[in-house]
């Protein structure tokens, strides 16, 4: 898990449980390429996938990715910019709070940004869990990618335009910084006042190669070890968050991480070795990926079509 893809590795990941991950540029995305992430079947997970089935040498994490928000719905670049659920959203969220408590699962502790379509995801599911009462633990380490100057642009008014393609689908090419006075830069939330007194703790931009930069550290010195505990892990978060800790693990390599499609409001089972935290690969795993939807093929690819990316 986590080995590298080249021999190009970050200095900064590297002393990481003596782990690193690769560095290589991805390829741009083309619309004519294929979904990388989609189910292998159309059957849904069953009940022998709960909490009560696991036995003592695995453990479960479930991912979620938040339910479509508003600038989703706009199609603009949301990065760190906290915008709320669309009604949309907020029934995608308590839809898959229904559909992980009808095939078992019972959650012991819930892990999610600070960005509140995340926290109301989060929240949500929960409810319909009748869950709320486990513990949520918030780090902005989880939120989304940080967009630079591309923060709250519309997605397709920008494409063909100079660098845009590479900056939006590129592994380790981040788009321009967006300054301390750009209309959407975090500096002044308060949220964020904690990191303030660090030199550059704010991101001003990033790439996907380091937002798992950021995101990796908090997966192996808290979500790992929750996991390890033998806790079941519950992770609201975002597209590019999640898509950081699949790469580290399941080793994807950097131009096809960038086109693994995650929609918004669907669960990602993942079982896991408890000694190693190695992955197990589920049966009918969505390509590339050793965890499993909790969807078949042709809803997922409905998602996928509307899901931004």
């Amino acid at each position: 898990m986590g080995a590298a893809c080249s021999s190009q590795k970050s200095a900064s990941v590297k002393k990481l449980e003596g782990k690193a991950v690769s560095s290589t540029t991805a390829t741009p995305l083309q619309s004519s390429e294929p979904d990388l992430s989609t189910p292998n079947n159309g059957a849904a997970t069953k009940r022998g996938n709960s909490k009560k089935a696991m036995d003592a040498t695995t453990v479960t994490v479930v991912f979620v990715r938040h339910g479509e928000c508003e600038w989703n719905l706009e199609n603009r670049f949301t990065g760190w910019v906290d915008v709320g659920l669309t009604k949309k959203g907020k029934a995608e969220a308590r839809e898959a709070g229904k559909l992980l408590h009808e095939e078992g699962y019972a959650f012991d502790i819930a892990y999610t940004s600070v960005l509140k379509r995340a926290i109301r995801t989060c929240n949500f599911m929960l409810e319909e869990m009748d869950a709320m009462w486990i513990p949520v633990e918030k780090d902005f380490r989880l939120n989304e990618r940080m967009f630079g100057a591309l923060t709250g642009l519309n997605k397709q008014d920008t494409v063909g335009k100079d660098g845009v393609d590479v900056w939006g689908r590129s592994y380790d090419t981040p788009p321009p910084e967006a300054g301390k006075d750009h209309k959407y830069s975090p500096w002044n939330d308060p949220k964020y006042r904690h990191l303030q007194i660090e030199e550059n703790s704010i991101p001003s931009t990033e790439s996907l190669k380091t937002t798992l930069e950021r995101v990796l550290p908090y997966w192996l010195s808290t979500i790992a070890p929750s996991a390890q505990e033998g806790k079941v892990v519950l992770v609201a978060a975002h597209l590019n968050s999640i898509r950081a800790i699949l790469k580290y693990i399941d080793n994807i390599p950097n131009d096809v991480i960038t086109r693994i499609k995650i929609p918004t409001g669907v669960p990602l089972v993942y079982t896991f070795n408890k000694a190693t935290m190695q992955p197990i690969k589920a049966e009918g795993a969505a390509t590339h990926l050793s965890g499993k939807y909790l969807v078949g093929e042709e809803e997922f690819h409905k998602k996928v079509q509307v899901a931004a990316n």
